[in-house]
């Protein structure tokens, strides 16, 4: 685009908005219908070199939650950030007086409407990622890194950084999300005990304030802004672009099973493994309960080391808890791994006839969870309601909450996988908004269901939440001093509650950087103020 043209569109789009704030302002007097007619008028009048779509939209008010159903105005199909500066400027520029809210949609997995609003626009992130192409840098620089979309989906980076023997530090464990998604939560996986969550992982951004300006930010340069972002539940920005830190990446691992029978043992094998200077590279636990034919599934993919004992092992019936384990494999640990291994088991207290092995290819690993998802795609489970519940809890207060939550309230695990494993709070920056309990070692316990609507048994929707009330009140009424993750609260007071004293820089940094609260309504912490006077 030449300076000329380039000069002629904002003129046209300043004259775009000088008429929509005349609009408005007849819209005091006038009927809905005409004001409804003249914010459809301006944003169809803008010039973007992507698209907008104001029909056939339905997939913007889905998600994989499957709960809450939003339908946009709108929906923003971008080609570049300036199309994503145009339309947050545009909205930005109508000022209170429009009940327009602003939206960034990344691969649909929010679970209670995050990435929704009603009547607004919904600007969806992975066209972006179509015109962008991932750069790797690992020449002359001290640490590698890969500059990416924010609409990109983590699994086309893995491929990609792969080509060049590298992979990302952090990762969630489903990889079909896209970079700005996980980037504005956390990313927590089984390699976050060592690496910290993906937000600890990040050298920049590009974000699209509220105000629609485009900064880059970093721990250098924007640094509030930097912070506010990573795990800021898009309140502050949209963002666009990510340089994420990469390391050398195994063609191979070793993925490895075991079973406990009582809760405290396994927990404090977690805790020795991870506070370890010589451990494995992925350390996460399962709770497995009234789970039939268990280790017959394993046989599947895993080899049991031995399959006479494996064979009487009975899972029926009982509360297990399962540790899953990876190694790396590099030519220069290929003759020893096996001997590392060996002795890093022989700490640990699991039930010995438990213990199955498998030698699988990196990328297999880490997308592991894409061949569940094709499993369950071609059953019509996929699709179905996602009341899940993420909570952190404290290391003081996990055996409390197991004795209560997996001895009591849970009845079976058979709705979807129950996961609870340890991190390091130290490798979370306090700075950002992310929050977690106030200890060195937090659990990240996730209830992982399916429901379906129209039973009326366990699996049912209604019983999958009342089972999650039931755990939130348990906390609640036990003061553990739990803090959701993938938060949903209703109101502001319980989002006040949530932040703690995180909360009043987190209204400041959302008054500097979306002083009209128009981004990711959604997520019900703001509300946008209407003014028509």
């Amino acid at each position: 685009m030449t300076c000329q043209s380039l000069v002629l569109t904002r003129k046209t789009n300043v004259l775009l908005v000088r008429s929509f704030t005349i609009l408005v302002l007849i819209c005091i007097v006038m009927k809905p219908e005409v004001c409804f007619s003249s914010v459809l008028s301006s944003l169809k009048a803008l010039h973007l070199q992507g698209y907008i779509t104001f029909e056939n939209n339905e997939f913007a008010s889905r998600d994989f939650g499957n709960q809450i159903h939003s339908h946009p105005l709108a929906v923003v199909h971008p080609k570049s950030v300036t199309d994503i500066s145009e339309i947050v400027t545009h909205v930005w520029q109508m000022g209170p007086a429009s009940e327009l809210t602003v939206a960034a949609r990344g691969h649909g997995h929010s679970l209670q409407g995050q990435a929704q609003t009603r009547g607004g626009v919904i600007i969806n992130m992975e066209s972006l990622q179509q015109d962008q192409e991932m750069q790797v840098y690992y020449n002359g620089v001290k640490f590698p890194y890969v500059d990416v979309s924010a609409g990109e989906l983590w699994i086309n980076i893995l491929h990609e950084t792969l080509r060049y023997g590298l992979a990302p530090k952090s990762w969630t464990d489903y990889l079909h999300l896209t970079v700005g998604g996980t980037l504005s939560n956390a990313g927590i996986s089984g390699q976050a005990f060592r690496h910290g969550p993906q937000i600890s992982n990040v050298h920049q951004l590009e974000v699209v304030t509220g105000k629609g300006e485009v900064l880059i930010c970093s721990q250098e340069q924007n640094a509030d802004l930097f912070h506010a972002v990573l795990g800021g539940l898009g309140q502050f920005g949209i963002i666009t672009k990510a340089r994420i830190s990469l390391e050398r990446a195994p063609k191979m691992v070793k993925w490895i099973r075991v079973l406990y029978s009582d809760f405290s043992a396994f927990a404090r094998d977690q805790e020795r493994l991870i506070s370890a200077l010589k451990t494995f590279d992925y350390i996460e636990g399962l709770v497995i309960k009234n789970k039939t034919g268990l280790l017959n599934n394993w046989r599947t993919s895993f080899d049991p080391q031995d399959p006479v004992q494996a064979s009487h092992f009975v899972s029926d019936g009982r509360t297990l808890y399962c540790l899953e384990l990876t190694k790396n494999l590099y030519p220069e640990n290929f003759d020893t791994v096996n001997q590392e291994i060996e002795d890093l088991l022989s700490q640990l207290s699991y039930i010995p006839s438990t213990l199955f092995m498998s030698e699988v290819p990196y990328i297999d690993f880490l997308d592991r969870v894409h061949a569940s998802e094709l499993i369950l795609r071609s059953k019509g489970l996929w699709d179905l309601p996602h009341p899940w519940l993420n909570l952190l809890v404290p290391k003081s207060k996990i055996q409390h909450f197991a004795n209560e939550v997996f001895g009591n309230i849970l009845s079976d695990t058979n709705n979807g996988p129950v996961l609870v494993y340890p991190i390091h709070k130290s490798k979370v920056d306090n700075r950002t908004s992310f929050v977690c309990p106030d200890e060195d070692i937090i659990y990240l316990v996730a209830f992982l269901s399916h429901a379906n609507p129209s039973s009326s048994g366990t699996d049912s929707l209604q019983h999958v939440l009342t089972q999650n009330k039931r755990i939130l009140d348990f906390c609640e009424v036990s003061h553990l001093g739990v803090k959701q993750y993938l938060p949903h609260y209703t109101t502001q007071e319980q989002w006040r509650k949530h932040f703690g004293p995180k909360w009043d820089v987190f209204v400041q940094r959302k008054s500097v950087y979306d002083p009209l609260a128009m981004l990711a309504p959604g997520q019900n912490i703001f509300q946008k103020a209407i003014s028509v006077s």
